[in-house]
């Protein structure tokens, strides 16, 4: 099983979130009455619909991480599952994810806003580590 299937079927267990085909017409996406929140567009490339409020709140954070990839102006970061540890980060930011999205109007949630998928390189951890 992937890192992204193992998310994903750790995810579905969660009462408020539902599978569906990702906005963005690549993969599958798990969403809330109303936002989608993952797209799952690899086996190891997760797109997270964290908004622009939760991104400028935990900016530091996510770029300390090397499994998270910010892409400015977007309301969405790109997670790049390689291990357990990484599929338990993106866990704990759906949680982010879904909090942010309780606190916004349901017309600024309803909207896919365009993920980061064909926006974001991912590099393999080794190549960002010999920078």
């Amino acid at each position: 099983m992937t890192p992204a299937q193992r998310a994903m079927e750790r995810l579905l267990t969660w009462s408020d979130l539902t599978a569906c085909p990702a906005g963005c017409g690549t993969g599958q996406a798990l969403r809330t009455a109303r936002a989608e929140i993952v797209h799952f567009h690899s086996a190891r490339d997760v797109d997270l619909h964290l908004t622009r409020r939760a991104i400028q709140r935990f900016h530091y954070d996510l770029g300390g991480s090397s499994a998270i990839q910010v892409v400015p102006g977007s309301d969405w970061v790109t997670v790049h599952l390689d291990c357990a540890t990484d599929v338990d980060l993106l866990l704990s930011l759906v949680s982010v994810a879904l909090k942010a999205h309780q606190n916004r109007p349901p017309s600024a949630s309803a909207a896919p806003a365009g993920c980061n998928f064909h926006r974001v390189t991912v590099l393999p951890r080794d190549a960002v580590a010999d920078r």
